[in-house]
């Protein structure tokens, strides 16, 4: 029988042992598990928080998918002088108020993580809220930092994951910052070094040359995205160089305070050459990548089974895995356990937990096919499915059709005078089956989602292309195009 559930204060100041019907970590994609069948059920929700204010709601509303969008919105704003000059229209960005910008955009974030919290700690009867860290005792079980203890029936673990550090001096200077952190600066920095080539790093990238700060982008490898599709990684790497500075095939070796100067540092830059370059910079931002935040809780302690990059095991149910075999009762999801870092896919798994946690016997299994991402970079990233190495790999090069389209050579893309845009699409020229596609230019978050649905739906490239109507002139028509394009069987048309 559930012990009672009682305030988070009270629960803290206590080392009390509670028994709730479910027990979950993290209170991002997690949080969505409450639902209205829990309502006469005692939940337990432990929340530690990423930072000292211990924020509720997870990495995409506090430092992830929404803020990081609130800015790149402005950034693009302020960059359309550079847009407009191709259409002989004269505009010009006369200033950037960040600091009016950045409370702005957390006044909201902050409001809605705030507006969580006190619903889950104040207003639910049923809930215990813990804002501590916790640390696994076993798959049903975990302790408090302040020592209460929890004994759930079942349980779920959505606890997440958070940036890597590497192993170079100065990462502990205040000029060094991560995602989490470089949204909240007191001033709009004037130069910013971006250790990274991926999507964190290409984002903000984006985000502080359009806002008018000196960027320079530093990549280990010869190109950004390099998980991308190789033409269109090629491709964005050289238009990125347009707009701010590149650095690749090279290495961050320290960075050091300036002396006197608490808001500055300098950067020591080494190339595949050996060649040594100092920069002097305001802020640095290391986004190199995330790690699952499993030895934070103690999975492995705890007898629960890990990838070699940390994440937890789980079965296609979602269930966590021990020693070989699913847990009853115990599920994971989002980040923590996930290869796909996307706030719409832990969504989805956890629609997918919390209809297993109320009908145990009647699993669903998590979608893993046709799972779409983009990057809000400039210009803007968009890819589902297979690249086309990996489509050659998978069904073999003979069989493998694709099309380059570019944004120019539809009318509206004539009309924008686009020079950069392509839309790239692959299919199994066997049967029209449509294995991926790759996305660069204006909107391509929304021009890629008529394959995205095409892939889900099981519709060959023939169909998906002349089995609807496509509006004239618009911008999707690139999207069209790509498709006729493709070397696939013919079948009935619209």
């Amino acid at each position: 029988m559930s012990t009672a559930p009682r305030s988070s204060e009270e629960t803290a100041a206590t080392s009390t042992t509670l028994t709730p019907e479910l027990a979950i970590i993290g209170s991002g994609s997690g949080n969505s598990l409450i639902t209205p069948f829990w309502d006469d059920k005692h939940v337990v929700l432990a929340e530690k928080g990423l930072g000292p204010d211990a924020v509720f709601g997870g990495t995409c509303l506090n430092v992830g998918c929404i803020p990081t969008k609130m800015f790149v919105r402005p950034a693009e704003i302020a960059r359309g002088p550079e847009e407009a000059a191709r259409l002989d229209v004269v505009q010009r960005t006369e200033s950037v108020d960040w600091p009016a910008m950045r409370d702005r955009i957390f006044s909201r974030v902050d409001a809605i993580s705030a507006g969580g919290r006190r619903y889950r700690d104040e207003e639910l009867e049923h809930v215990d809220l813990l804002s501590e860290p916790v640390r696994l005792t076993g798959p049903r079980s975990f302790v408090g930092e302040t020592g209460a203890q929890v004994e759930a029936e079942r349980m779920v673990i959505a606890a997440g994951s958070r940036p890597v550090l590497p192993e170079v001096p100065g990462m502990d200077l205040p000029q060094v910052h991560t995602s989490d952190t470089v949204m909240r600066l007191d001033e709009q920095p004037r130069r910013v070094l971006i250790v990274g080539s991926g999507f964190v790093a290409c984002e903000f990238a984006a985000i502080f040359s359009g806002l008018g700060s000196e960027v320079v982008q530093l990549a280990r490898t010869e190109r950004l995205m390099r998980t991308a599709d190789d033409e269109i990684s090629v491709a964005y790497t050289a238009e990125a160089a347009r707009h701010w500075r590149l650095r690749t095939s090279t290495a961050l070796e320290s960075v050091v305070a300036a002396d006197g100067d608490d808001s500055a540092a300098t950067a020591r830059l080494r190339d595949a050459d050996g060649a040594v370059e100092e920069l002097d910079v305001d802020v640095v931002l290391v986004a190199v990548g995330r790690r699952p935040n499993t030895d934070l809780i103690g999975a492995a302690e705890a007898g629960l089974d890990l990838h070699d990059d940390g994440r937890l095991v789980v079965d296609a149910h979602q269930r966590v895995v021990a020693g070989g075999e699913p847990v009853e009762g115990v599920y994971a999801l989002g980040d923590i356990s996930s290869d796909h870092q996307l706030k719409h896919v832990a969504n989805h798994q956890a629609r997918v937990v919390a209809h297993n946690l109320e009908h145990p016997g009647d699993l669903r299994r998590s979608r893993t096919e046709a799972i779409p991402s983009a990057v809000f970079t400039h210009p803007e990233l968009a890819q589902v499915g297979l690249t086309e190495p990996e489509a050659v790999v998978a069904i073999g090069s003979e069989h493998v059709t694709t099309k380059v389209q570019d944004y120019g050579d539809t009318a509206y893309g004539w009309a924008m005078e686009d020079q950069v845009g392509l839309y790239k699409v692959i299919a199994d020229r066997r049967d029209g089956r449509l294995l991926g596609a790759h996305v660069m230019g204006h909107q391509a978050s929304l021009l890629i989602q008529p394959v995205v649905q095409a892939m889900s739906g099981g519709q060959d490239a023939h169909t998906a292309a002349r089995g609807q109507y496509w509006i004239h002139p618009a911008l999707m028509e690139v999207a069209e195009n790509a498709l006729l394009g493709l070397d696939v069987p013919v079948g009935e048309e619209l």
